[in-house]
């Protein structure tokens, strides 16, 4: 079974093909869609991780006749009213990179003592211009100080984990896809491709 993935993000993509190899389901194999880089990206309009997710997944699903998913995922602040959210890629304006979209995080949290964050992925599986299922992950943590490690991507400097004791960008890509937002959201896909549900 091929499974397209809608996302030129490299990190994303490490992590889909990680997700994939501890799948379990014969003959799976993740790939970018084909020819992804050259498709203008649909307008994300959605006011939820549900809703940017199934409009990426609809229109993509429309360049090829095998299933796609795409995902939209981000970081919620409870002292920004779950800032940056939806637009966490874009926070510091469009195209920013991740050290901006930090460092005003980092800003805008200088006078909070409550420091709890969730990051958050919704993946929508799709075929045909059809959505056909939405699957949610999450995961608590805290927003650091200042960056702590040199791995990951985003926030992970920035997203402390209780139970591990360290930054996202500290522990290691296997035992980071067990607990993160989006390792929980690929497995309830792999769940539902292994069902009846799909």
């Amino acid at each position: 079974m091929i499974l397209y993935a809608c996302s030129t993000n490299a990190g994303k993509l490490a992590e889909f093909a990680l997700a994939g190899r501890q799948a379990g389901i014969p003959g799976l194999n993740i790939e970018p869609l084909p020819g992804l880089e050259r498709i203008p990206a649909p307008d994300e309009t959605g006011s939820t991780f549900e809703e940017n997710a199934s409009i990426k997944a609809r229109f993509y699903s429309r360049f090829t006749s095998e299933l796609v998913f795409a995902d939209d995922s981000g970081l919620e602040v409870s002292a920004l009213g779950d800032a940056p959210g939806v637009h966490s890629a874009r926070y510091a304006g469009p195209n920013s990179a991740d050290e901006a979209n930090n460092t005003l995080l980092l800003r805008n949290l200088q006078n909070q003592n409550n420091r709890a964050a969730r990051f958050v992925c919704v993946i929508a599986l799709a075929r045909a211009g059809r959505v056909l299922a939405t699957f949610r992950g999450s995961v608590e943590g805290v927003i650091l100080a200042s960056p702590e490690g040199t791995g990951g991507f985003g926030y992970d400097p920035l997203f402390f984990y209780p139970p591990l004791a360290q930054s996202f960008a500290q522990i290691g890509a296997q035992q980071k896809f067990s607990v993160s937002h989006r390792g929980e959201a690929l497995r309830k896909l792999f769940a539902g491709l292994s069902s009846d549900m799909i």
